[in-house]
Parts: C-alpha cells; sequence; structure tokens
C-alpha cells in the first residue's frame, strides 16, 4: 500500500482521534480534496459523515465546487468556529501568511490558529481543519498543536490510472503499440510526478505523432527531468557512458555488475535486499565521479545528483525541509540511484556547530534516512578527504562498502590512454595520425608514471591543441610532450596524497583488482615504508 490510499488510511485515523489540526505539505491540492471528499462521506472511515469547506484567497469560505467571496484567513477561521454542523475543513494559501521572508508569521493569522484548534479540540460537535500548503516552516506558536501529514508522490498503480484515463478517452484517435514491459518502463518514467505533472506527460507523448510506444518514454523522462530541476535541489543526470569506459577499478566494477537488478521482485525470492549503496574515495581525478555516472547506464536506473550546498538556505528550519523534500523525490523515482559528490563539503563540518545546529540536524535527518530508508534509492556520495567526515556517517549500515581509488597502476593506464586517443583524435587531412594500439598505449602508460585519469585526459586534449594550432594530425610526440609538461598531483600534492593512502589501508576496499596492484608494485612511489599497505588493504575475491 502507498501514495494515496496511504495517506487516506492515516488521515481516517487523525479524524477519528479528533486531532484539530493538520498539514499536508503538497502542491496536489486536488488530490487532497478529492481524498477528504471520499472520506467525509463513508460511514466505513468515519461513523458520522463530515461536510467539506475549502478557503482559499480568492473565494474564501466555500463549499467543495462551489464558489464564495474573498476574506482573510483569520475571517474565515473564526466562522469555521461558529459550523454547527461536522465538518472537514481545507484551507490552502496560509502559507503566504505564515512563512513571509519580507514581513515574518502574521500575529493575527497565528492567534486565530490556536484559537481554532482549541475550539476543535474541546468543541462538542466534531471538526477538523487541513492545511494543504506546498512547503510551509511552522512558527514555533503553532509546532505543538498542529499534526504533519506526508502525502506520498502518485505509485506505480495511480500512475497507471493516469495512462489509462487519458488513454480511454482518447481511444477513437490513438494507437498504442506497448508490450507489457514496455509498458511498465514508460509507467516507472513517470514515478516521481504529480497527477497533473504525469496527466502532462502523457498527453505530449500522445499529441506528438497519436501514437504511444516504446519512443515515447524518453518523451515522459524529459518531463521528469523539468521536474527535478524546478525542484532546485536534485539535477537529473542523463545517462552516459558505461563502465567499459573506465579503465581499471576491476573489482569496484565486479561489485557493481553483480547487484544489478538486486532490487527486482524475484531478487526477494532470494531474500536479497535491496543494497544501500557505496562510499567512494580517494585520489582526485581518478574515476570517482565518472562511476557514479556509468552506474545508472549498467542498472538502467535514472541517476539524480544532490547538491548539498542547495539544501542549506537563510530561513530557520527550511534547510531540513529542503533535505527532506528531496530525499521524499528521490524514492518517488525509486528505484534510483542518489548521487552525493564531494559530501564532505557538505557534511564535513557538520559537527562544528558554527550554523546554530543547522547542519547538525540537516545531517541528522540524512543519517536517519539512510538507516531506516525502505525504498530502493541506492546512494553513492564521493569523497575526496574522507577523513573529515564524521565516524557515524562511515559505519556499517550505512553504506555497503566503502571504495578506495587510487591512481591507476601502469596496467590501468594502458587502457586510459586507448579510451581517450579512440575518442578524441581524428584524422584530418594527410600525413599519419596517431592510433590507440596497445604498443602506442604501452609507451605512453609507462611515460606518465603517477598521472590519474584526468591528467591523461587532459594530456591528450593539450596535444591536440597543439596540434591544431598547426592544422596537423596528433602525433606520437605531441602526447609525449604533453606528458613531459604536466606535473601529476600526485607530485604537486604527494603529501595529502600518502595521508589518503595510509587511511585507506586498513578502512576501504581496493577497487584496483589485486593482479593490477601487484604489476604496478615494483614502480610505486616509495612514500610509506610499507608498499603493500598503500594500495589499500583490504581485497575481494571474485
Amino acid at each position: 500500500m502507498g501514495g494515496t490510499a496511504e495517506f487516506r488510511d492515516t488521515l481516517v485515523q487523525l479524524v477519528r482521534a479528533r486531532h484539530p489540526v493538520l498539514l499536508v505539505e503538497t502542491h496536489e491540492e486536488e488530490r487532497v480534496l478529492s481524498t477528504v471528499r471520499s472520506l467525509a462521506m463513508d460511514p466505513t472511515a468515519l461513523p458520522r459523515p463530515r461536510n467539506v469547506l475549502v478557503y482559499t484567497l480568492s473565494n474564501g469560505l466555500h463549499v467543495c465546487g462551489g464558489e464564495g467571496k474573498p476574506m482573510q484567513p483569520a475571517a474565515a477561521l473564526t466562522a469555521a468556529r461558529k459550523t454547527d454542523q461536522p465538518t472537514i475543513f481545507v484551507f490552502c494559501d496560509l502559507h503566504h501568511f505564515l512563512g513571509s521572508q519580507s514581513r515574518g508569521p502574521d500575529p493575527e493569522l497565528i492567534r486565530a490558529l490556536i484559537d481554532t484548534a482549541n475550539a476543535f479540540k474541546s468543541g462538542a460537535v466534531p471538526h477538523t481543519l487541513v492545511l494543504v500548503a506546498p512547503g510551509l516552516t511552522l512558527p514555533l506558536d503553532l509546532e505543538k498543536i498542529i499534526t504533519m501529514v506526508d502525502l506520498p508522490l502518485p505509485d506505480i498503480d495511480e500512475v497507471a490510472d493516469v495512462l489509462d484515463s487519458i488513454v480511454t478517452a482518447n481511444a477513437a484517435n490513438i494507437s498504442i503499440r506497448l508490450t507489457d514491459e514496455e509498458r511498465h518502463r514508460l509507467l516507472q518514467a513517470a514515478l516521481g510526478l504529480t497527477r497533473w505533472e504525469a496527466e502532462n506527460a502523457f498527453a505530449r507523448a500522445i499529441s506528438s505523432d497519436r501514437v504511444l510506444d516504446a519512443d515515447d518514454i524518453a518523451l515522459v523522462l524529459d518531463e521528469k527531468r523539468q521536474t527535478i530541476r524546478k525542484s532546485g535541489l536534485l539535477e537529473f543526470i542523463p545517462p552516459s557512458g558505461s563502465l567499459d569506459d573506465i579503465g581499471g577499478l576491476e573489482v569496484l566494477k565486479q561489485w557493481l555488475r553483480k547487484r544489478n537488478g538486486s532490487w527486482l521482485a524475484d531478487a526477494a525470492e532470494w531474500s536479497i535486499p535491496a543494497p544501500k549503496g557505496i562510499l567512494i574515495t580517494g585520489v582526485p581525478g581518478c574515476g570517482k565521479s565518472l562511476t557514479a555516472k556509468c552506474m545508472s547506464t549498467l542498472w538502467g536506473l535514472p541517476l539524480l545528483r544532490l547538491d548539498i550546498g542547495r539544501v542549506f538556505s537563510g530561513l530557520v528550519g527550511s534547510s531540513e525541509q529542503n533535505m527532506r523534500g528531496a530525499l521524499r523525490l528521490a524514492e518517488a523515482v525509486s528505484p534510483s540511484i542518489l548521487w552525493i559528490d564531494e559530501i564532505e563539503k557538505g557534511f564535513g563540518s557538520s559537527a562544528s556547530g558554527g550554523d546554530s545546529g543547522t547542519g547538525q540536524r540537516v545531517f541528522g535527518t540524512f543519517l536517519t534516512w539512510m538507516q531506516e530508508k525502505s525504498k530502493p534509492v541506492f546512494v553513492v556520495a564521493t569523497a575526496n578527504r574522507i577523513e573529515s567526515l564524521p565516524a557515524e556517517f562511515l559505519r556499517k549500515g550505512r553504506f555497503d562498502e566503502i571504495f578506495f581509488v587510487d591512481l591507476p597502476t601502469e596496467t590501468e593506464r594502458i587502457p586510459i590512454w586507448r579510451l581517450h586517443i579512440g575518442k578524441r583524435i581524428k584524422q584530418h587531412g594527410a600525413g599519419p595520425v596517431v592510433q590507440p594500439t596497445d604498443h602506442v598505449a604501452a609507451l605512453l602508460a609507462a611515460a606518465s608514471e603517477g598521472f590519474s585519469g584526468a591528467e591523461i585526459e587532459q594530456a591528450v586534449i593539450s596535444a591536440s591543441f597543439d596540434a591544431f594550432a598547426d592544422r596537423r594530425n596528433v602525433a606520437l610526440d605531441d602526447l609525449q610532450r604533453a606528458i613531459a609538461n604536466t606535473v601529476p598531483l600526485s607530485t604537486t600534492q604527494a603529501e595529502k596524497i600518502a595521508e589518503i593512502r595510509e587511511w585507506a589501508a586498513t578502512r576501504a576496499v581496493a577497487a584496483t583488482a589485486p593482479d593490477d596492484r601487484a604489476a604496478y608494485a615494483s614502480t610505486a612511489p616509495q612514500d610509506s615504508a610499507d608498499v603493500e599497505t598503500w594500495r589499500g588493504g583490504r581485497t575481494f575475491e571474485f
């Protein structure tokens, strides 16, 4: 059970228990009204039937579906207290008076809400006040008298109802060419949208060519991308590349391949829980973020990037609300991948206390969600300086595993050079051009000791600029010159890299295969007394 059905059951319990004031944070006013109207006249839900009155700034207090006269919220609440028939009052638009940044909450309205709560709680006539707002930070006066109620975004069954209603209404003018699997993928693509947005997405898909087929999945995903972007907290990252585009990191890639599909129904038959997530740490520029992007392609799941910096804002309490909203959206889109890049920059100072505790509260909200989430949202967090993260973030149960990504070995650098040469260097006019052969890649891999994957890519780009300036093909000499002119991070930040390696030696799983590490041992930089330790102490055997 989920979506509207879960919300309805919660609403019935609270109304019967005579909770006087409820708050539903949602953009879907119509969905709330529809649910309230259905339970108000349902004798199996409420022993005594209820009337339903709605308040909006434009229509005042009026019968649902009717019209009224504009009136101020405090006056509408006074009228509600005088009603002598059992009623559920649905008030919209009050967030404009309770969360104004310019003039603060309206004290008259706050007092009217307190008086209404007291009257409804002890009155002889059972009334309930339901506040509907897209977002609301409650004033301290109201925190203890208002009950929060969650309205989840539509689940897959409700999205299917939306699709079926559109198809039925347009059956004479459209053609349906969907297999059962394609229909399921289309419905999954719409998860995370409101009913309104889902209707718009399906209508756009149908109106484009009067055919509903597998090609329309991309259109629905595009609508979802716009919706997620409008939230301001999450960014929808389109699938790009595959794990084959990443040189080395075989242990990490094999771990991800083994867990592909573990959120599906047949995995439950094996008593396999959906994986929680991984934390990838290591040297900058060695493929941590690229791995997160390629996971979306491998698993066929939407990739959502959470910008921690956008979560924090100036209004007291809104940062926690932003985090809860972002996590709810990620769950609504599930199964999904939630990517948090450079997580130490957002949570590394959460325990400092320099922000009046906001960072601690946001961090606590995220930790609790990671521990207790029931929806298949796989968290991929990347960090360059993992030692700055709080200890409670790293304990077992938060992440399935912590992987350490080091500078690529010589064996790993060979496919990285082949990849970037083949990707960027093309034939332009007459004359020889360097080719991504094994021989060329091996020569460059040997010459680029201590280079990260990002530095190898930049070397190829630099060589391409040199050739472009002379309007000629890129030669091997251009690449060798770019290597000679590059001072890698392993030289400029040798001490910091040594610290990262020392931390990871006994606390993380090495992402590089044991054979690759052994091949690299003879040429490893001697910045540690124990050469075997710096590559990461623990390994997986597959």
